[in-house]
């Protein structure tokens, strides 16, 4: 070999070593949820989908970025994400605001509707009976896949989806550092928005303020407390717990008599397959239930007042009413109109600003 070639060879070989290096792989750093002390312990968490730092920011940009439905173009009318109808500012639900709202019901991006209402998006972590209005779906991941291909909701083609990721080099590096893959594969899109949905848990609110003894509760609002934890009063915690179910929901399944004759494809009995679950649905959180309207499965109340008024004479008989709905002969709790302030004001006390902060 020459003296020229000898060189050369010294001069590449340095280059083809690093060539063929494999690209370092990145362990992600477990992420540490923050759980209040009187909340539950049992999390609802995956074995094969751990939460870490680098999934939950990989989820919390998919869930606002219209990407997640293969859209990178700028016109509005297609610019829709997971946060268009889980808005946080209405603790993850719709809000009364909401452009893309009809008749209490989201519109998707063909303008159409699923059938009903959003549910918000707080305290899924807690959650160990099901998801949805009706519980049909039993983890977050396969609710995420579902709102990306449904023809009511993102209407997207998931080829599409994973296409548009792996065209887009921020992304590859965000998948490669949450799960050691710059492929991008639906089933990891799934993954990391779940994995961010796991960590928006409501907790902070003037009512926790006072269970903590850090903020005290108004007469009007220590009185409409009384009112909701009493079967005497409104009877509202056998649904919706309360200071010893931190939660405010059971995500358990009740007929609440909004029908005398319930007949939605989407209840609880369509799961179940029992009489007793028809017109069912799941007792959703009251937590942030001020900024979370329209209500009920199917949004036919558009604010709390509304609300209140169908519980105190408005209840529906029927042989499907669930036996915690205790007032049904008399046609609901029949509350005064200051026990009625007295109730709403304790439940404005639910308010967590801080979720998603």
């Amino acid at each position: 070999m020459s003296r020229a070639r000898f060189l050369l060879f010294l001069l590449l070989v340095p280059l083809l070593l690093v060539g063929c290096r494999k690209k370092e792989v990145y362990k992600p750093t477990p992420y540490h949820l923050v759980v209040p002390p009187y909340f539950p312990t049992n999390l609802n968490i995956p074995a094969d989908n751990p939460l870490t730092e680098e999934g939950v920011a990989l989820g919390k940009a998919l869930f606002s970025d219209p990407i997640i439905r293969g859209y990178t173009g700028t016109s509005p009318d297609l610019m829709f994400s997971c946060a268009t109808c889980h808005v946080p500012s209405a603790g993850f639900d719709l809000g009364a605001g909401n452009p893309h709202l009809c008749d209490g019901r989201p519109v998707g991006v063909n303008g159409t509707s699923p059938g009903h209402n959003a549910m918000p998006l707080v305290n899924l972590v807690f959650n160990h009976e099901g998801y949805l209005w009706n519980g049909a779906a039993s983890d977050l991941e396969s609710i995420v896949g579902a709102a990306i291909r449904d023809p009511n909701e993102l209407a997207a083609d998931p080829e599409q989806v994973v296409a548009a990721l792996n065209a887009d080099a921020s992304y590859r590096e965000m998948f490669r550092k949450a799960f050691g893959t710059e492929e991008v594969t639906l089933d990891l899109v799934q993954k990391a928005v779940a994995q961010y949905l796991r960590t928006l848990i409501a907790a902070d609110s003037k009512f926790d303020r006072y269970l903590q003894g850090r903020e005290q509760l108004t007469a009007e609002e220590l009185r409409g407390y009384v009112l909701f934890s009493t079967e005497e009063g409104a009877d509202c915690y056998h649904c919706h717990g309360g200071a010893g179910t931190p939660l405010f929901t059971t995500n358990l399944f009740y007929n609440n008599a909004l029908d005398a004759n319930p007949s939605d494809p989407q209840d609880r009995f369509s799961v179940t397959g029992r009489p007793q679950d028809l017109g069912a649905y799941r007792a959703p959180t009251l937590r942030n239930i001020a900024v979370s309207a329209p209500y009920m499965h199917d949004g036919r109340f558009t604010t709390l007042d509304e609300v209140l008024e169908f519980y105190n004479t408005g209840l529906q008989n029927s042989p499907y009413v669930h036996p915690y709905m205790h007032r049904i002969n008399d046609g609901g709790v029949c509350l005064t109109p200051s026990q009625l302030a007295d109730l709403k004001s304790f439940l404005l006390t639910l308010t967590d600003e801080t979720v998603n902060k």
